[in-house]
C-alpha cells in the first residue's frame, strides 16, 4: 500500500509499505479521509518527542472495512466506520469505570512515544481493534466523519464542567478546537458565549458558528470587557484551548468567583506564574480534560444532525501524495491561516 511515512524529523515520503496485518479481534480499513491535526505538526518537527520515526501518523479518519479477523462478529466488509484515537484495553479498573481515555494501558493512533509505537491512517489501509469502531450515520460523508475525534474533545471538555441555560462561557482560542467547543457549547444550551482570540478572521467565524460576543486579546483588558457584558460578575466558565501561561491565566481572570476553568489545551512550559492564590481566594474549580471518554456515538450524532457544523472550518481537501508539502505549509509562519487539511489517499 502507499503511506505517508515520518523518516526523520520534519521528512515526510509518500512510499510503498507492507499492507497492515488482520489480527483476530481486528479489522482493515480502507481510509478515504484523515485529517491533519495540531499534534500531528508538533510530532513531525520532534517538538513533542511522540512522533518517533519511521512512523504512519493520522489519527482523525474515517473509512470501509476490507478484511475482519476471524473472532470479528459484528461487522461486515463494506461498514462505513471512524474510530477511537485511543486504543484502550477494555480491562483495567480505567476502562472498567468509563474512563478510557484514562486507560493504564493506552495507545494512541499514529504516535509512537518511548513506549510503543502504533501506526496510522494517513495510509490506503490500516488495522486496528474492532472493538474501536464506530458505525457512520448514512448520510454522514467520510470527511465530515474524519471530524469526530476533534469534536469529541470538544464534547468531553464542556461535559467536564456543568454547562445549562444559565451559563456565560468564555472560549479563549478560537481555532479548530475552540471553534468546536463554541458549537458544543452552543448545543448544551448555553446562554452566553464569547470567543477570545488575536486573530479578526478567527472571531468572525466564532460569530457564525454560535458564538453572541468575540473579542480580540492584545487590543483592550479582556477581563474588563468580560466583566462589562456580565454585569460585573465575570463569566461561569472559561474554556483554554491554546495551551500557553498567558492564555491559562486569561481564562482564569475572566471567571467570577466560584468559576470554573476547563484546560483542553495541551499545556507548554513556561507556566510558572500560575495564579495559584487567585484560585484559592476566589475558589476557583480547575478541570483538566484529555481526549475523550466514550463520546463518539454522541459526536457522530452531533455531526450528522448538524448541530456541529464542519464545512466552515476544511480549508483544504488534497491528495495523500501531497500531504508532505502541507505538513510544510502549515509548519510555516503564515501556517494558522489554515483550519483543517483533510488528506486523502
Amino acid at each position: 500500500m502507499k503511506a505517508l511515512l515520518l523518516t526523520a524529523p520534519s521528512q515526510l515520503e509518500f512510499t510503498d509499505f507492507e499492507d497492515p496485518a488482520c489480527g483476530d479481534e481486528e479489522v482493515v480499513l480502507r481510509i478515504h479521509a484523515c485529517g491533519i491535526c495540531g499534534s500531528d505538526i508538533h510530532g513531525w518537527d520532534g517538538s513533542s518527542g511522540r512522533r518517533r520515526p519511521p512512523l504512519i501518523m493520522g489519527h482523525e479518519a474515517a473509512g470501509e472495512i476490507v478484511a475482519l479477523g476471524s473472532a470479528v462478529r459484528d461487522w461486515r466488509i463494506g461498514d462505513r466506520v471512524t474510530f477511537d484515537s485511543t486504543i484502550s484495553c477494555g480491562r483495567c479498573p480505567y476502562c472498567e469505570s468509563g474512563d478510557i481515555n484514562l486507560c493504564d494501558n493506552r495507545r494512541v493512533v499514529g504516535v509512537a512515544p518511548p513506549e510503543y509505537r502504533q501506526h496510522g491512517a494517513f495510509a490506503e489501509r490500516l488495522a486496528l481493534p474492532a472493538r474501536i469502531l464506530h458505525r457512520l450515520p448514512p448520510g454522514l460523508d467520510f470527511k465530515q466523519a474524519a471530524f469526530v475525534e476533534p469534536v469529541s474533545i470538544a464534547v468531553h471538555a464542556i461535559r467536564r464542567t456543568r454547562i445549562d441555560q444559565n451559563t456565560t462561557a468564555v472560549v479563549v482560542g478560537a481555532g479548530m478546537i475552540g471553534l468546536l467547543v463554541i458549537q458544543a457549547l452552543r448545543w448544551a444550551g448555553a446562554e452566553t458565549i464569547i470567543a477570545v482570540d488575536l486573530v479578526p478572521e478567527r472571531l468572525e467565524l466564532a460569530l457564525r458558528l454560535g458564538a453572541d460576543h468575540a473579542l480580540q486579546s492584545g487590543s483592550g483588558d479582556i477581563p474588563a470587557e468580560v466583566a462589562k457584558l456580565t454585569g460585573g460578575r465575570g463569566a461561569d466558565a472559561a474554556f483554554e484551548v491554546v495551551g500557553i501561561a498567558p492564555t491559562l491565566n486569561l481564562a482564569l481572570s475572566v471567571l467570577r468567583r466560584g468559576g470554573a476553568a476547563v484546560l483542553v489545551g495541551n499545556l507548554s512550559a513556561g507556566t510558572s506564574d500560575f495564579p495559584l492564590q487567585a484560585v484559592v481566594t476566589r475558589e476557583l474549580s480547575l478541570f483538566g480534560s484529555c481526549a475523550s471518554a466514550g463520546e463518539y456515538p454522541l459526536c457522530l450524532d452531533l455531526l450528522a444532525n448538524g448541530h456541529i457544523q464542519t464545512e466552515p472550518l476544511v480549508s483544504v481537501v488534497a491528495p495523500l501524495a501531497e500531504g508532505a508539502d502541507w505538513f510544510q505549509r502549515l509548519s510555516a509562519p503564515d501556517g494558522g491561516r489554515y483550519f483543517k487539511v483533510i488528506l486523502q489517499p
